[in-house]
């Protein structure tokens, strides 16, 4: 026992001893397990059906949880392109969810669950992670109606980002494909070219990602040419969305303020 208990000197016995009484083991075992497969070959078949329906009722609650978690799992990874979306604008914005879309094939409008009571107005611009994907037309007290760019009544003034070219971006009645119009055949404009809401007009801030230049065809003799751009924003996929607030007066006039004492700064220094 000394040796044992202080230098572990009798492992190599005890391993062998466990392995002979294994035997013993299962011999203690087996009237229980004879039992109980004796009277599984008595079990009546309305059981093993009732067995079997609590199984299948088990898999599918299983199921479901696994489908929940995995909605859970995406709605944070958007919520968190949400956030590193809302990091890089600088006015105040809100999350808002997606519960209806309009059922007139010919209108592309969405409905939002954020209303009067949230603070919205008609003319807010609404984006989701991806960029522009329209403004709210029609609100209520808990939910708005949004009218996607995609729609074939919606415009959006914007430039190019790369040389800051201007144009008006037209809805044209499918999710997938913008017009790009009064653009002259002169115009530096390349296929890839970022298109950004240029913030003419009042309605659209500046900045906001809209379309990414898809197809330019220059017909000979024609003053414009015609360019198809794709939407940003994903149109018909996104259920999260950001709902823009145009900064207030107060902002406004701290914002001049601050830019007037970097210039009076930089006059000094100067």
């Amino acid at each position: 026992m000394v040796a044992d208990a202080r230098f572990d000197k009798l492992s190599s016995v005890r391993s062998t001893i466990a392995t002979g009484l294994a035997p013993v083991y299962w011999l203690g075992n087996a009237p229980s397990e004879f039992g109980g497969w004796f009277s599984g070959l008595f079990e009546n078949k309305e059981d093993l059906q009732q067995e079997n329906e609590d199984l299948k009722a088990r898999l599918l609650i299983l199921e479901r949880r696994a489908l929940k978690y995995a909605a859970l799992a995406s709605e944070n990874n958007e919520l968190r392109r949400l956030m590193n979306s809302s990091e890089v604008l600088d006015d105040r914005v809100i999350v808002g969810e997606v519960v209806g879309v309009s059922p007139d094939p010919f209108s592309h409008e969405v409905i939002i669950n954020k209303g009067r009571s949230d603070g919205l107005r008609i003319g807010q611009a609404v984006l989701d992670a991806q960029g522009l994907m329209g403004q709210v037309v029609q609100t209520s007290q808990i939910t708005s109606r949004v009218l996607l760019v995609s729609d074939s009544s919606h415009a959006v003034p914007v430039e190019v980002v790369r040389n800051g070219l201007r144009a008006i971006l037209l809805g044209t009645g499918d999710t997938s494909t913008l017009d790009l119009v009064h653009v002259p055949d002169t115009a530096d404009i390349r296929e890839g070219d970022l298109l950004v809401s240029s913030g003419l007009g009042g309605r659209f801030p500046r900045g906001y990602p809209v379309a990414e230049v898809s197809l330019i065809n220059k017909e000979p003799g024609e003053p414009f040419v015609a360019i198809e751009a794709v939407p940003r924003a994903q149109l018909n996929q996104s259920r999260l969305v950001l709902v823009v607030f145009p900064p207030t007066t107060a902002e406004v006039e701290a914002a001049a303020e601050s830019e007037a004492g970097v210039e009076m700064s930089e006059e000094g220094e100067g």
